[in-house]
């Protein structure tokens, strides 16, 4: 049996070949990240005489320039095993410890492949890589919206700092509808109160009955009257103001058509996600997309790890820290999403708020009682996926 490790670059890999024994096989291999480069490695195989019968392949997940490599000895009928470097069992990492001299990275993963036969990894199934890629995407855009509104409340604390408490969301779909059109406090008072009513009423789809839209215009029209904002150069004010809430708006467009294509796939693959109190539609699209096929993972530990929501302890010598935080390595999208789901089901899910109520009696703090429950949820989240079976919550069980 021949051992092949793969070096995996942006531009360029390099592969290098073992026997049984662990000798070295030749010399290894650069070549490019191309069709080129991909038919100078099949000529490497055919030189060695290596086949899917007498071989197996190594590479470690090196950002997302692994795929294609792997897609292409995948198609060729090789075994193959991705690392994902956060994931190394303790004997690689034994390994990698005694290893002194200067061996090229592509043997040192053939090493590994030869000493702990790890099993193959399963290749990532087309509804799964979308989803991969729209829900990394939507959380982009959902980052972009967070970023522009803190920008659009920073002119408006110079401009009309006293509006953002007028409405309980500035960026609700009636306050919007009346910084678009009336930006600046004089543009407010140049407006007739009935006028403004309307527009509320008409904005909020008849949420603002009449007397309470007029009672919000009358509001604003006070507040434009003792104003403390500046009245220099309000022009660029208003033009930032008015350009930005049109970018959130065509970036809210945007995720809302990207949720529906993500959920669309997401139903497709017949999951159980969703039973998980604090589990939605779209984060369930985000677990499957990170996760893709959980047959990547033994037991719960592993994918607690790769979603960097193991514990981190801080030991130096004589000193060992008594305060533990999360690792925070792996996939960020999935420890976000479990995270995000784990606040939910704190509050609302039948066992899981009582893990959490019981970890706040024992005096943790609320941060510390969160990740324990996402370490909980990301245990249920490997079960269901492992047995396709619904959540079902069991509260009288000693948590």
């Amino acid at each position: 049996m021949f051992y092949i490790g793969i070096d995996v670059g942006k531009r360029h890999h390099e592969v290098g070949v073992i026997d049984e024994k662990g000798q070295p096989i030749g010399k290894t291999l650069r070549f490019e990240n191309s069709k080129s480069g991909s038919e100078k490695l099949l000529e490497f195989f055919n030189q060695h005489q290596l086949a899917p019968d007498n071989s197996v392949i190594g590479l470690e997940a090196t950002g997302h320039y692994w795929l294609s490599i792997f897609s292409f000895v995948h198609k060729l009928g090789f075994k193959t095993t991705v690392f994902n470097p956060l994931q190394s069992d303790s004997l690689r990492n034994f390994y990698l410890r005694k290893t002194k001299n200067d061996v090229k990275d592509a043997y040192l993963i053939a090493q590994v492949i030869r000493i702990d036969s790890p099993d193959e990894t399963p290749f990532i199934k087309e509804d799964l890589l979308k989803l991969r890629h729209l829900e990394r995407l939507r959380y982009s855009f959902v980052d972009q919206v967070s970023d522009i509104k803190r920008k659009v409340i920073s002119l408006l604390d110079q401009v009309f700092p006293e509006y953002e408490q007028l409405f309980s969301d500035t960026f609700s779909k009636s306050s919007t509808e009346v910084l678009m059109n009336y930006t600046l406090p004089e543009d407010l008072l140049e407006i007739d109160p009935q006028e403004l009513a309307n527009l509320l009423q008409e904005a909020s789809n008849g949420r603002y009955g009449e007397s309470r839209a007029l009672k919000k215009a009358d509001q604003l029209r006070e507040s434009t009257l003792n104003t403390f904002g500046i009245t220099i150069g309000t022009d660029v004010f208003k033009l930032q103001i008015q350009l930005l809430l049109e970018q959130i708006q065509l970036i809210e467009k945007h995720l809302k058509e990207i949720e529906e294509v993500m959920i669309e796939i997401s139903n497709r693959q017949k999951h159980y996600l969703t039973t998980i109190t604090g589990i939605s539609d779209v984060t369930a699209c985000v677990i499957l997309g990170e996760i893709g096929s959980i047959d990547r993972f033994e037991r719960p530990e592993q994918l607690v790890a790769y979603a960097g929501l193991d514990a981190s302890v801080h030991q130096s010598g004589d000193f060992n820290s008594s305060n533990t935080r999360i690792s925070k390595r792996g996939s960020p999208y999935l420890r976000r999403a479990i995270w995000q789901a784990a606040f939910v089901a704190s509050n609302h899910d039948p066992a899981l708020s009582l893990y959490y109520q019981k970890l706040r009696k024992r005096g943790k703090a609320h941060g510390t009682a969160i990740g324990a429950v996402a370490r909980k949820l990301t245990h249920i989240i490997f079960a269901i996926l492992r047995d396709n079976k619904p959540y079902e919550p069991r509260p009288q069980l000693d948590t």
